[in-house]
């Protein structure tokens, strides 16, 4: 579906403190008929959003007799410190082609203390059997971070294939955009260029301090997640973004396990730059990041997304 020119009412609700719920009021299994706001989706801004929750004890319109196939649902895990307006772009690419928006936000300390992702993982797979979403088709867009929180839930899904195997097969593409991959000094420098770029190098130091101290509740942890990464239980179709400048990410690193997914039978695509911005692909390379978006969506027919691009 191409953008609209008319304008449409978009609905936010907001789940937890970083999982909030985006959809198109009228068209979608949203609970919030309060708050509305209308905008153009080719003008999408924050301030058209407007967060609300459902009554107690009131959920959404879903009917057990409905012969309408549930909408696909985008699990969205931004990076770090994502603003907004940077997220927004995203939201638009996917609610006007008929998806709504999971948007999952992670906090510094998810990744500092990686126990705390875990529990954040589970938090939102407890958030992803909620009757609005228990039965969508499923499509991950994972920027930078994102990555690493979508990797805290692979790893209970891996530890618990049983308790997940119905999520595992709701999954129908997975799609990474600037993955932090390497070694420990590229996760401080991504620490250190996110979060305080005046001060990047005294940061990277204190991170690279920090995992050595305490090697076992970090690094230790961060090795098993390359694990579960690496053989990641999900095998529907992949697609990467990434570029050869990318002080956060080793590409050959990358690529191999691109390779490797590729050997254990998994569709995998990518589109590779050499010169781009980390976590600003589209922005850098629109045209080409949209055609390639294009033609990997397209390829996923069991997703029934309400129209090709």
């Amino acid at each position: 579906m191409s953008v609209k020119s008319g304008e449409e009412e978009i609905v936010s609700q907001r789940i937890s403190k970083n999982i909030t719920y985006y959809c198109i009021a009228g068209v979608s299994w949203c609970a919030c008929p309060i708050h509305l706001y209308s905008f153009t989706l080719c003008h999408l801004m924050p301030q058209c959003f407007a967060s609300c929750s459902p009554p107690p004890g009131q959920g959404p319109p879903i009917s057990a007799t409905s012969t309408l196939p549930p909408r696909p649902l985008l699990l969205l895990f931004p990076w770090l410190g994502a603003r907004p307006a940077g997220v927004s772009k995203y939201l638009v690419l996917y609610l006007e082609r008929g998806m709504d928006v999971l948007s999952v936000q992670s906090e510094v300390s998810h990744f500092l203390w990686p126990r705390w992702g875990l529990e954040y993982g589970l938090e939102v797979l407890k958030v992803l059997e909620d009757p609005r979403f228990a039965q969508r088709p499923l499509l991950v867009h994972a920027c930078s971070i994102g990555g690493y929180t979508f990797t805290q839930l692979l790893t209970h899904m891996a530890k618990e294939p049983e308790t997940y195997n119905s999520l595992l097969h709701r999954v129908k593409g997975h799609i990474y955009d600037s993955m932090v991959v390497g070694s420990l000094e590229h996760m401080a420098t991504g620490l250190g260029k996110t979060l305080y770029p005046r001060l990047e190098s005294f940061v990277r130091r204190a991170a690279m301090l920090f995992f050595w101290i305490f090697k076992a509740q970090t690094a230790d942890y961060y090795s098993k997640g390359v694990e579960v990464f690496q053989n990641n239980p999900v095998t529907a179709p992949a697609l990467f973004f990434f570029c050869e400048n990318d002080v956060m990410c080793d590409p050959l690193a990358l690529e191999t396990h691109i390779d490797c997914w590729r050997t254990r039978g998994v569709s995998v695509e990518s589109r590779k730059w050499k010169e781009s911005v980390h976590a600003a692909h589209l922005r850098t390379h629109p045209e080409d990041y949209l055609s390639t978006l294009e033609k990997y969506l397209n390829s996923l027919t069991s997703v029934p997304l309400k129209a090709r691009m």
